[in-house]
C-alpha cells in the first residue's frame, strides 16, 4: 500500500506560492514507514483533479493525501471534485456550519453565504477538525481500497489537523509500526561525483540505504534506515555514518540541522577562542551568517565591512600602495583585511573577503567572481585562499560562496588544531 500527495491550487503551478506542503508530508509519511512513490500539483480544474486522482488509484495509490481547494470561494473545488468522481452526494453539516459561525464571532467578523460551502462534504465521510481555520477537512473511505484526506493549503492549520487527527488515526490502522528514519550528512569541498565515487560501495544497500545529493556549494548523502522504531533506526544508520565520515575526513562537516555557521561556533567555543570579520563583496553576509546562531556573541565580537577602498586603508590598515599596485581583489589585500581586522577588534582569529561579486566589474586579468579569502590565526600567521565561483552562477551565488567557503576555510583549520 502507498500514498500518494495531491496538491491543488493554480497558484502554484504559477510559482507565485512555495509547496512547501508537499515536503512536510512526505517526511511524516517516511515517519509513518508508509511508501510513498509520487507527488501531483493540479490546478483548480474539476476535470484535471478527476484525472490526477485516476492516475494516482491507477498507479496502485491506496492513501490520496490532498492539500489546497478547501476554502469558500468558487475557485476552491477539492471536496465536490472527490465526491463527484465517487458519485457521492455533498451532505451540509450543521457542526461545521457553528463552528464557522463562532470562529467568525471571535474574531468580530460577520459569516458569510460562501463560507456555508465549507460545510459541505461526501456522505459518509469523517470530518478532519482545523481547530484554527474555518475549513475543515475529511477522512473518507470512499470503497474498501482508498483513503483520501484532505486539508487546506495553509501551511500552519495543514500541519496541525496532520499531528492532531491524521497521525493518530493512521496509527490506528496500523501504520507506524515500522518507521523509515534519515540522517543527512553534510560535506564541502568535493563534488558530488567525486564524493559518490569515493562511497560507491555504499550506494547499492539495501537498509540502511544511501542517497547522494546536490545543494548549493556543498554535498549531502542521506543516509535512510526503515525499522520499528527510531532507536533501531539510528543502530543501523550509526555504523554506516561514521564509516563514510572517515571516508570523506575534513570534507564531512556535520549531519542534519548543522550548518557550517553552527559548527564554526561550536568548534571555537570549545577552544575558548573568538572571531572577528572584515568583509568587501560580501557586505556583511559572513557576519550574517555567524549571527544568525543562537549564542554566537559567546565567540563572534564583530566585523568591518569595508566595501570602499578608504575603508580598507582607514579601519583595516591596508597598505594604500598595494592596492594601487595589486588591487582590492588579490591575495595581498586579503591577508591585511584579515589581519587588520584581528588586530583593531583583537579576536583570536579573523577572517576576510575581498572579490567581484558582479554582474559587472570583472577584467581581463579578474573575472567576475574571483574572490579572495584572508584568514589570521592565534599563533599570527596570515594566508590567502583564492576561489572563482564563475560569473555564470550569478551575484547572489557568488557572494553567498564566498562567505560559505570562508567559514569552511576557518572550520577545517579549527578541526585541524582541534586534532594536534
Amino acid at each position: 500500500m502507498s500514498a500518494e500527495i495531491i496538491c491543488v491550487g493554480t497558484e502554484l503551478l504559477l510559482g507565485d506560492i512555495l509547496n512547501s506542503n508537499a515536503q512536510y508530508l512526505a517526511q511524516e509519511l517516511a515517519k509513518l514507514g508508509i511508501p510513498h512513490y509520487h507527488q501531483t500539483v493540479v490546478g483548480d480544474n474539476v476535470q484535471r483533479i478527476k484525472q490526477v486522482i485516476d492516475i494516482a488509484i491507477n498507479r496502485g495509490a491506496k492513501i490520496l493525501i490532498f492539500t489546497g481547494g478547501l476554502g469558500p470561494t468558487p475557485d476552491d473545488l477539492t471536496c465536490e471534485t472527490i465526491a463527484d468522481y465517487f458519485s457521492s452526494p455533498l451532505i451540509e453539516r450543521a457542526d461545521i456550519i457553528e463552528d464557522i459561525m463562532q470562529k467568525h464571532a471571535n474574531r468580530r467578523l460577520v459569516m458569510t453565504s460562501s463560507n456555508r460551502k465549507q460545510a459541505l462534504i461526501p456522505q459518509g465521510a469523517e470530518i478532519l477538525p482545523n481547530p484554527t481555520g474555518t475549513a475543515p477537512g475529511i477522512i473518507w473511505q470512499p470503497n474498501s481500497d482508498i483513503t483520501l484526506f484532505t486539508f487546506p493549503g495553509v501551511p500552519s492549520e495543514m500541519r496541525r489537523m496532520w499531528q492532531e487527527t491524521a497521525v493518530p488515526y493512521l496509527k490506528n490502522q496500523g501504520w507506524g509500526k515500522n518507521i523509515i528514519h534519515s540522517r543527512m550528512l553534510k560535506f564541502r569541498g568535493i563534488t558530488e561525483s567525486a564524493l559518490a565515487e569515493k562511497v560507491a560501495s555504499y550506494l547499492n544497500l539495501p537498509n540502511p540505504t544511501v542517497a547522494p545529493y546536490a545543494s548549493k556549494g556543498e554535498v549531502k548523502l542521506r543516509v535512510a534506515a526503515q525499522a520499528n522504531s527510531e532507536v533501531a533506526a539510528e543502530a543501523l544508520i550509526d555504523p554506516v555514518a561514521k564509516q563514510l565520515q572517515e571516508i570523506a575526513g575534513l570534507d564531512y562537516y556535520g549531519a542534519d540541522n548543522d550548518t557550517l555557521a553552527s559548527v564554526v561556533g561550536e568548534l571555537l567555543r570549545q577552544a575558548g577562542q573568538t572571531l572577528s570579520v572584515a568583509e568587501s563583496c560580501t557586505g556583511g553576509g559572513l557576519g550574517e551568517m555567524l549571527t544568525e546562531i543562537p549564542g554566537s556573541s559567546d565567540y563572534f565580537w564583530g566585523g568591518i565591512i569595508s566595501y570602499d577602498n578608504s575603508v580598507k586603508e582607514r579601519l583595516l590598515g591596508v597598505n594604500p600602495d598595494d592596492l594601487a599596485k595589486h588591487g582590492a581583489v588579490s591575495a595581498i589585500v586579503a591577508e591585511q583585511m584579515a589581519l587588520g581586522v584581528k588586530t583593531k577588534i583583537g579576536t583570536s582569529w579573523s577572517l576576510s573577503i575581498t572579490g567581484i561579486a558582479g554582474p559587472t566589474g570583472g577584467t581581463e586579468t579578474k573575472a567576475v567572481g574571483l574572490v579572495y579569502i584572508g584568514l589570521a590565526a592565534p599563533d599570527g600567521t596570515v594566508e590567502s585562499f583564492e576561489y572563482n565561483f564563475g560569473a555564470i552562477r550569478g551575484r547572489y551565488l557568488v557572494r553567498y560562496s564566498s562567505a560559505s567557503t570562508a567559514l569552511d576555510c576557518l572550520r577545517r583549520k579549527l578541526q585541524l588544531f582541534s586534532r594536534n
